[in-house]
């Protein structure tokens, strides 16, 4: 068990809050496919981590284990700069004014309240409406942009077909008290600078389900809570647990709420198809078809030549135990596409544990949780360390910079990085120098930025990658192969490919090897299948860089 924290007083930290120094660009509105400041119009990049409070108390997930400055603070620690924040309908239409003691009493979590009275003593006399403006107060006063995500009506975990929150007339889903619900949470949070978008609807789903209702309701509570609150974003999902927009290729919603509207969608490694898929195709083949899956369904919108909408990805997330191959395999496909389109983003989860889960469950630990049980430190430091370039900003359409490359190896999270003009390594892809690079499409060399004479040069199979200043020899010019497009391959003395290859995540070093899993085609469709997890001869992703382009 962590060593418990004596807490200062909560006021203390409520004092201290209103000093630390917060830099928000607020409030937000789009162009195009970005999110940007309404005011400098420069690009606002969000990296998120969903914070629950929309389960059986309505209180914001681990108040019970550390002091809300602590938790908050782990937040800001991890590089996340925004927060979705989850809430439920009926805490604000019919249990308003409940308090959280009164919550905690009535669900008979005695444990969970004595340490709320331990790390957050001020918050039980609170209602649960003023203790969920005490946790956005803080994010605030920390910093952070807070996205109000309207995860459910009934309190209850989310989400199943059949459980009655999830569509337009379900049992406890009456759309005129959804209205409501809405139309009050972006009135009280109007003058909240930090809260800069609402999510209208968590993962609409179920057998009721269908565009009509969508678009009549959907636009319907955007219309309102734009009226509301004309300052926040509108993330908006579409059908099939976010992740199905086709319907708005025949017919958009109509209007941009004043360019404040931004489409949601969800992916988890079991999205589409049974997780262990990962491990059961050839990832060269498997990787390509669900990314163009998922941008058939829903990313589309914010690559269309005529009136592209952001796309935010509320909610992407594995067990982060790391204890299986198919999550390790997801995040080296979801990272390859993210970091190259720069996209919005929301990790599932920040909670360690749970108060109360599925009616029963007491002190559930969360897998997919950043924190540990405890609430108190990172669950696993790799992860983290590997989502930092996506927790970045590396496009803006404001900028005047020249646009570059940065190499980027999502199995491990690092960056191609130059020292000198002889050494090539991985590096920490948000290091201030870390080196960029110049392509211009398949069959040319990669130089290095500002230093072009120098070029990526293939010195043999097994061999560390150099430099050359001979940038038109094949073993010099680089072509993306496979289905996936993730291997950059130059030719040995054979005319055979070798590729650019990471070792593993415990050296930094880069070499050139044969390329793997292509098959007697060469496009990765014929080649090995990752059944065998110990072998890294058939790991791909150890050879995958994505060209990731940036002009900031």
């Amino acid at each position: 068990m962590a060593k418990p924290f004596k807490p200062l007083p909560f006021l203390f930290f409520i004092i201290f809050s209103f000093l630390v120094p917060t830099s928000l660009p607020l409030p937000l509105s789009t162009n195009n496919r970005w999110i940007v400041d309404s005011v400098t119009r420069e690009r606002v990049k969000l990296a998120c981590v969903n914070w629950p409070s929309h389960l059986e108390t309505m209180l914001a997930e681990g108040l019970h284990m550390q002091p809300l400055p602590r938790i908050v603070s782990s937040v800001v620690r991890n590089g996340f700069n925004c927060v979705r924040f989850t809430f439920a309908t009926h805490m604000f239409t019919r249990f308003a004014n409940r308090t959280v003691a009164q919550s905690f009493d009535g669900l008979n979590l005695t444990e969970a309240k004595a340490g709320i009275a331990h790390y957050n003593p001020s918050l039980l006399g609170l209602t649960l409406v003023q203790a969920h403006q005490a946790v956005v107060d803080e994010m605030g006063a920390q910093g952070l942009m807070v996205d109000l995500d309207n995860h459910v009506s009934r309190p209850s975990w989310c989400c199943s077909a059949h459980d009655g929150n999830g569509f337009f007339g379900d049992k406890f889903f009456d759309p005129r008290e959804w209205l409501e619900g809405l139309k009050i949470v972006a009135k009280l949070y109007r003058d909240k600078p930090q809260v800069v978008a609402m999510g209208l609807r968590n993962e609409l789903r179920g057998p009721r389900q269908n565009a009509r209702d969508w678009y009549y309701y959907m636009k319907k509570a955007a219309t309102e809570v734009h009226k509301a609150n004309p300052n926040v974003l509108l993330f908006i999902g579409g059908l099939k647990y976010a992740n199905d927009l086709t319907f708005l290729k025949q017919k958009p919603l109509g209007s941009t709420f004043g360019n404040k509207l931004v489409y949601e969608a969800h992916w988890y490694p079991w999205s589409w198809e049974k997780q262990t898929v990962w491990t059961e195709k050839p990832l060269n083949h498997l990787c390509p078809w669900k990314l163009n899956y998922f941008i058939n369904q829903t990313a589309f919108m914010n690559t269309l030549d005529r009136n592209p909408v952001p796309i935010f990805v509320g909610e992407v997330g594995t067990d982060q135990r790391g204890l299986n191959r198919s999550g390790d395999y997801f995040w080296s496909c979801f990272l390859s596409w993210a970091a190259g389109m720069d996209m919005d983003w929301g990790l599932w989860g920040l909670q360690g544990n749970y108060y109360l889960r599925d009616k029963n469950k007491t002190n559930a630990e969360e897998t997919f949780g950043v924190l540990d049980y405890y609430w108190g430190r990172v669950k696993n430091p790799y992860l983290q360390n590997r989502l930092g370039l996506i927790k970045s900003k590396v496009q803006d359409p404001t900028s005047t910079h020249r646009t570059s490359y940065l190499m980027f190896h999502p199995q491990t999270g690092s960056c191609m990085q130059a020292a000198g003009d002889r050494e090539i390594y991985a590096g920490d892809c948000k290091a201030s120098n870390i080196s960029r690079w110049i392509h211009d499409g398949d069959g040319s060399p990669i130089r290095l930025q500002n230093r072009s004479h120098l070029c990526l040069e293939a010195a043999g199979d097994l061999q560390r990658v150099k430099f050359t200043t001979n940038c038109n020899s094949p073993h010099s010019t680089w072509t993306r192969i496979s289905n996936s497009k993730l291997l950059l391959a130059a030719k040995d003395q054979n005319g055979d490919y070798l590729c650019l290859h990471k070792e593993s995540r415990y050296t930094n070093s880069i070499f050139t090897r044969r390329c793997m899993c292509l098959g007697d085609r060469g496009d990765g469709e014929d080649g090995c299948l990752e059944i065998d997890s110990d072998d890294p001869e058939k790991d791909p992703t150890s050879q995958w860089f994505q060209l990731v382009e940036t002009n900031v």
